[in-house]
């Protein structure tokens, strides 16, 4: 019996979705500071009368704010034109998972097509529900991504209608692909058939650098820093939260903190952890109140959270700082389209898009959701990253900075120096 070739891409999208959402909890640790305990009992706060445990800051402190940026400069220069062999066939994909996969995601689609010389189909983006599906072009800015592969890859924007099920292969691909990976499991199958559909899985979800140097480092960091750019509209809304936020923060000099906290992962029995600071996976919201306290932070901090509603178990991080925010209670009323039951793959958008431009960057859940918003933080220049531990009485904020910047470790310090 003939098995339609369109029912396994479904599975191989199915699975490998489950797959990454499992690696994301179970298989990624913050690598925290050590610390001894913490110097607050952990218990049932009311209102104000927690900030009797914590230490008391000065009036004018406004918290440990670095106003230092440095934009670095890229590692890599643009792939020559003429080194391109280019064939016949395609390379098609599907952005899944929220643009922290994106950013994955694309660079591996771009480096199997540069290797096969294939043209490189503009990818749709699905959500994790059923029907959940959407344009390129109705978050990505289509002109920036074809412009800036020009030479690298053909980049065309509509499926010919001669790609059929027939004559497409669909490979499951590792993030950061080889080229060893790419000869041996996906060009023949490219070559036999003229066309591959690739569905990437992440073994792991950390973005540490290796100490390989190959010939597609370039490319990939060109693909991972230089092409995704948000379409105007979405753009505009991202800035439209980010001014009100700075509006909000007069007392910090417009400064903000984006601290990554999203409920339904909290509440997962696989982010509770086992007390461990250096094995724990995620921060509870009083956790990280009571962390950014003791690191210096005053209650006039302006704190934006990726929780799209507020929830209950959000009230602790608001009685030590009144000024928390969620999209729902930050984004004007004439975008709030955009945090409809049908737009979650949006409202991560803005998240991941916020939090890589707020002044510090709190993740309270470890993750590729972490990891790709500290390498765009690392292209960028903004390097406040604190990662949240069980702190003494106090500290200074700079023996929390991640390890992804104090040991210089993330991949995106391959592409940038």
């Amino acid at each position: 019996m003939a098995v339609d070739p369109r029912q396994v891409l479904a599975g191989v999208l199915t699975v490998t979705m489950f797959v990454m959402l499992a690696n994301m909890i179970k298989r990624d640790h913050f690598d925290s500071p050590p610390a001894n305990h913490w110097g607050v009992p952990i218990g049932n706060y009311e209102g104000k009368t927690a900030e009797h445990n914590v230490v008391t800051l000065a009036r004018e402190s406004i918290g440990p704010w670095k106003k230092d940026r440095v934009d670095p400069k890229p590692c890599w220069t643009k792939p020559a034109a003429e080194d391109t062999r280019q064939s016949d066939g395609f390379v098609t994909f599907s952005l899944t998972n929220g643009p922290e996969y994106h950013v994955s995601q694309i660079a591996d689609a771009v480096v199997v097509a540069r290797y096969l010389g294939a043209t490189l189909l503009l990818p749709d983006i699905r959500g994790n529900t059923p029907g959940d599906k959407r344009k390129f072009g109705d978050i990505y800015d289509v002109d920036k991504f074809v412009e800036s592969l020009d030479g690298v890859v053909k980049v065309a924007e509509n499926q010919p209608a001669d790609i059929l099920a027939r004559n497409l292969a669909v490979v499951r691909i590792p993030n950061q692909v080889t080229e060893k990976h790419i000869a041996e499991n996906v060009e023949p199958l490219f070559r036999s058939k003229g066309n591959v559909r690739l569905a990437s899985y992440f073994p792991s979800v950390n973005m540490r650098k290796t100490d390989r140097t190959t010939n597609i480092d370039s490319v990939s960091c060109l693909a991972m820093f230089g092409t995704l750019e948000l379409q105007a509209e979405v753009h505009e809304v991202v800035d439209s939260v980010i001014e009100r936020l700075r509006t909000l923060s007069r007392k910090s000099g417009g400064q903000f903190v984006a601290v990554d906290m999203r409920v339904e992962v909290l509440e997962k029995e696989d982010c509770q952890g086992s007390g461990d600071s250096e094995t724990k996976s995620c921060y509870s919201p009083e956790e990280v109140a009571l962390f950014l306290r003791k690191i210096g932070f005053d209650k006039d901090t302006t704190i934006y959270v990726t929780q799209s509603r507020w929830d209950s178990s959000l009230d602790t991080l608001k009685d030590f700082f009144p000024k928390t925010y969620t999209k729902d209670g930050i984004i004007p009323m004439d975008k709030k389209e955009y945090l409809s039951s049908e737009t979650s793959e949006l409202e991560k958008v803005l998240d991941f898009h916020i939090c890589s431009q707020s002044d510090i960057f709190v993740p309270a859940i470890s993750g590729l959701f972490y990891a790709n918003v500290a390498g765009k933080r690392i292209a960028s220049g903004r390097t406040q990253i604190l990662v949240p531990a069980n702190v003494p009485n106090s500290a200074s904020a700079t023996d929390f900075i991640s390890p992804y910047i104090s040991k210089k470790n993330h991949l995106a310090y391959s592409c940038f120096c």
